[in-house]
């Protein structure tokens, strides 16, 4: 890539919210967008809308104020849906199977996909914050195709070393090695020092 290109890449990113579970990975993905001053584009899924209200007491507006643009899932002719609309890339967080499976295959359904396609086909970071356990060998599979095609398969698991004294810390925790694929720096991530 062209230096001089990657430096004019607006501050702006795509953030996927899929249904699985851990919706509250992709809200605290947006808080964190919002205090580094990044433009956020929201896509939900109408999945990710029923896990939010069985696992938060957050509302859809809740979420969705968190977003700089919100897109409709069905409307496949948003800016997101074109290589032309220049982002840093996109998060899906987090990542059920079949969203994974969708982006894997290139036949996609929704906006969510459609968007996470682009990002692939433009050669744009797109990372994957898959919530899906035991996986099966299908499920590897797809993480290998979708690791060749230049994805980046992140799941949410806990920083131990960290030391997290709440669910919140390790939420953020993981949230925050995910942006850090991105080159953004959240203060949340608590790093490691070295053996003292």
């Amino acid at each position: 890539m062209n230096p001089a290109a990657k430096a004019s890449t607006p501050a702006r990113m795509v953030v996927g919210i899929s249904g699985a579970s851990g919706v509250i990975y992709g809200v605290r993905v947006l808080d964190a967008l919002k205090e580094m001053g990044v433009e956020s584009h929201l896509v939900i899924s109408r999945a990710a809308l029923l896990t939010l209200s069985q696992e938060t007491d957050l509302t859809p507006d809740d979420v969705t104020q968190r977003a700089s643009v919100v897109h409709k899932i069905g409307d496949v002719g948003a800016t997101i849906a074109s290589g032309s609309f220049r982002t840093m890339g996109m998060i899906i967080a987090p990542c059920s199977v079949r969203t994974m499976s969708e982006i894997a295959t290139g036949v996609t359904s929704t906006l969510l996909t459609r968007a996470a396609d682009v990002v692939l086909k433009e050669r744009r970071p797109l990372v994957l914050m898959v919530r899906e356990t035991p996986l099966h060998l299908g499920h590897l599979r797809t993480m290998t195709a979708l690791a060749e095609m230049g994805a980046v398969i992140a799941p949410p698991l806990p920083a131990l070393y960290a030391r997290p004294e709440s669910v919140e810390q390790i939420i953020d925790q993981s949230v925050g090695r995910a942006l850090d694929l991105f080159g953004l720096d959240w203060h949340a991530v608590r790093r490691w020092e070295g053996l003292k």
